[in-house]
């Protein structure tokens, strides 16, 4: 039942012709609210039921999911049983819907989705006829479990942009918060930062505080003009330094100074939700006076800060020799966040005295991103090699229904590697003369390209070209982490014989890196890529 049912929820995966239709008609988004409310009804839920769930609505372009996790672990530290619900996930689709910050178990994932399905299914007639997408129907399935499980309150991160998402069918959170803006999605929110705030803005309600962290001036004032509009009160979050005592900086339980923004964002939505909900020994559970233990004034700060877990972001698994930094960045800001943690975290370490030290960038990008931008910000962390490869942890996927994206063909998603392999070798070339502790690009490798043989998805360096770069691409993630681990990673076999790269650079860089003292790789460019090699990297985590 439990493959059965991922199988399902899989069919109701948007492809890539229907996202260009909603980019194609999102002149009139506020019918597919509309649209929500219809599903959300057909399932058996009016939008007034979700008034019950005491939510935290979060939304901004980069570490609103962080914020989120913040301000659940605090709330949780006060006994309050909390739900969650975020995305993407990184390894199981379970994690999307949490309570008390685990993702909720499969015989529960698999109650509420055959509950909903079949409700949806049961409600079809001719002017209802379709059923929810993937994400809207996780929306959907989400409040369900946090209603019928009673959490006393639910974080809620926004999935894109806030105006028109489909979790603004929300009409009354006790408090909205708003993390750091930044260019992200512009096919759908708009290609300025204006644009993208008045999206965000959107999920402001009348008389619901909102807080926001530190902000560009002009997208600021776009996020008040939206607060007025929308007779919403919005505070701007102090710096997490005024929460500190003396000098010692606080200890966060996620790495990176980007992450002190969400931190204090988090202290803030806490602390107005337990003002609003907690404080008095009541509060609004269930929509009915639950008596509670008297919940005393926050803390000025909470223990829940060092304790938030957050998987992907800031994250370093330590295997042996081979070290892995992963983090989900994907904006220009966030990979700026990225390589200034990365740098901190690995590059100041003192090199391995008994041997020598490769650095690995493992890097993919999807959507409509600005890959060349965010590959130039990573030049400088000096790479010995960048390997790139698609999302899919196999070439085949089809076992692996949490895995599957049917937006994404194997096809393109070899193209786009390619493209970004080039882009590469590009920036690497214009480097080299300007810095010379840059790895000389002379060293090792060349170009790949795909085999002409139809199908297949063997990569050989044309033989014209001259050997010039340290890229190489792999056709999935298994294969890269393999060829990057050698053996040495306990939780990867070490890569097959029978299936050795074909690049040249391939064998030189295997003997470097498996007699290399330490090896350091970055994981970044792609949420579903950090998941892919967790699922690889950390196997109980798919258990």
């Amino acid at each position: 039942p439990w493959q059965r049912c991922f199988r399902m929820l899989n069919t109701l995966q948007t492809n890539a012709s229907y996202l260009e239709q909603v980019k194609r008609e999102r002149g009139d988004p506020q019918a597919q609210l509309e649209a929500m409310q219809g599903f959300l009804e057909r399932s058996g839920l009016k939008v007034e039921d979700l008034d019950r769930l005491n939510i935290i609505h979060v939304t901004g372009t980069k570490g609103k999911g962080s914020a989120c996790a913040f301000t659940e672990c605090i709330l949780r530290g006060y006994g309050l049983k909390t739900g969650f619900y975020s995305s993407p996930h990184l390894v199981q689709v379970r994690e999307r819907i949490r309570i008390n910050g685990q993702p909720i178990s499969k015989d529960l994932f698999n109650k509420y989705f055959w509950l909903v399905y079949n409700r949806l299914e049961e409600t079809k007639d001719p002017a209802h006829a379709s059923m929810p997408a993937y994400f809207r129907f996780l929306t959907i399935m989400a409040f369900h479990v946090f209603l019928q499980e009673k959490v006393d309150l639910a974080v809620v991160e926004v999935g894109i942009g806030g105006t028109y998402d489909c979790t603004n069918i929300i009409r009354a959170p006790v408090v909205c918060g708003v993390s750091s803006l930044g260019i992200d999605h512009t096919s759908i929110l708009g290609d300025t930062m204006e644009k993208i705030a008045w999206q965000k803005g959107g999920i402001f309600k009348p008389g619901v505080p909102a807080f926001t962290v530190a902000q560009p001036e002009r997208p600021l004032e776009v996020l008040r003009e939206r607060a007025q509009e929308r007779k919403c009160p919005l505070y701007l979050c102090p710096e997490l330094d005024e929460f500190e005592e003396g000098s010692r900086p606080l200890e966060l339980g996620l790495a990176g100074a980007h992450q002190r923004s969400n931190a204090a964002l988090a202290l803030q939505l806490a602390q107005m939700w337990l003002q609003r909900r907690g404080c008095h020994g009541k509060a609004g559970g269930q929509g009915q006076e639950c008596h509670w233990r008297l919940i005393p004034a926050m803390p000025r700060v909470p223990p829940g800060l060092r304790d938030t877990e957050w998987l992907g972001r800031t994250q370093v698994l330590s295997h042996g020799p081979v070290t892995w930094y992963l983090d989900g960045a994907h904006t220009t800001s966030s990979i700026q966040a990225c390589v200034r943690w990365f740098r901190q975290a690995a590059l100041n370490q003192e090199k391995p005295q008994d041997g020598s030290e490769v650095r690995v960038l493992l890097f993919n990008a999807t959507g409509d991103r600005d890959t060349a931008a965010l590959l130039k910000l990573l030049v400088p962390c000096h790479f010995d090699y960048a390997v790139f490869c698609p999302n899919f942890t196999e070439v085949s996927v089809a076992n692996n229904a949490d895995q599957q994206n049917f937006n994404v063909t194997l096809e393109n998603a070899l193209t786009r590697c390619l493209e970004n392999q080039r882009t590469w070798t590009r920036l690497l070339e214009e480097k080299v003369g300007q810095d010379p502790w840059l790895p000389s690009p002379l060293r090792v490798g060349g170009l790949l390209q795909p085999a002409p043989a139809r199908g297949s998805l063997l990569l050989v360096p044309p033989a014209s070209r001259p050997l010039n770069s340290p890229a190489l691409v792999f056709p999935c993630l298994a294969q890269a982490l393999r060829w990057v681990a050698q053996g040495r990673d306990p939780h990867l076999a070490a890569p097959a014989a029978s299936g050795a790269h074909p690049h040249p650079a391939a064998s030189s860089g295997a003997v470097l890196l498996r007699e290399a003292a330490a090896v350091r790789v970055l994981v970044t460019g792609s949420l579903h890529l950090v998941g892919g090699a967790l699922r690889l990297l950390v196997p109980e985590l798919s258990q």
